[in-house]
Parts: structure tokens; sequence; C-alpha cells
């Protein structure tokens, strides 16, 4: 097996380095995804309403991936779902457990229409997020 370590000092080498850059750099992206805020506005400013906030860390320290990856249908990259009111109140996307019986219902607009004017769609923070207040 080939050792990345020198024998004689027992310091990194630097293909050791690289690889260990490599492996930081790929898994950051997906702990900044699982620990962060999701900013929609997709359709939330073209509505008149401001974009949401969508506290993906809230929700992943309660629930495994597969709940809303798998079971509720979410597709696991940021953007893809069409996520509109019409389909929350159907019962679809968020509706299907903010509906006053899972989780609280829908009448609460602030708690998730809470972003500042202009954000775009996608990822916020990481995982020290602080929430809404910060965009």
């Amino acid at each position: 097996m080939f050792n990345l370590l020198k024998s004689t000092n027992r310091t990194m080498t630097p293909l050791a380095l690289f690889v260990v850059a490599v492996i930081v750099l790929l898994s950051a992206s997906s702990v900044l995804a699982e620990y962060a805020d999701v900013v929609l506005n997709r359709h939330a400013e073209a509505e008149g309403v401001r974009p949401v906030i969508y506290p993906h860390w809230f929700h992943r320290i309660r629930f495994r991936c597969k709940v809303c990856h798998h079971e509720l249908g979410f597709q696991m990259k940021v953007g893809s779902n069409d996520i509109t009111m019409a389909a929350i109140l159907d019962g679809k996307f968020c509706g299907m457990c903010h509906n006053d019986e899972t989780a609280w219902g829908l009448e609460h607009c602030h708690r998730c229409h809470s972003g500042l004017p202009g954000l775009k769609t996608g990822i916020r923070g990481d995982n020290k997020a602080g929430g809404p207040g910060d965009y």
C-alpha cells in the first residue's frame, strides 16, 4: 500500500495534503446544505410576498433525509421543486405536514415568508445559520 506519510519525520507529503484538501472540499457542500437555510424565491416575490426562508437545519435535526426527500418527494437539488402556495394548500410539499395536525398551519405567513426582498433561491448559511434575521 502506498504510504502518504514520510517515514522519516512523519510530516504529510504534498500528495497527502492534496488528497485531504479534495476530501474536505467535496464534503463541505453537503455539510453546508444539511445544516443551512434554503431560500425559496421562484414564485414568492412575483406573487407579492417576501421570499421563503426554509430552515433546513431545523428539520434535519428532527428528521432523517428520507422523510422529506423520499417519502414526501422533495428532490435533493435546490430549485428543482416547483413549490407554490396552491400546491401547499392542496397538501403537497410543506402542506403535507404543515396542516395544523402534524405541524402548525399556514395561517402564519410571516413564519416562512421572512426573507429580505431580492434574495435569490439557494442555500444560505452553514452550521451556524442564524435564520431569517440574518438575511
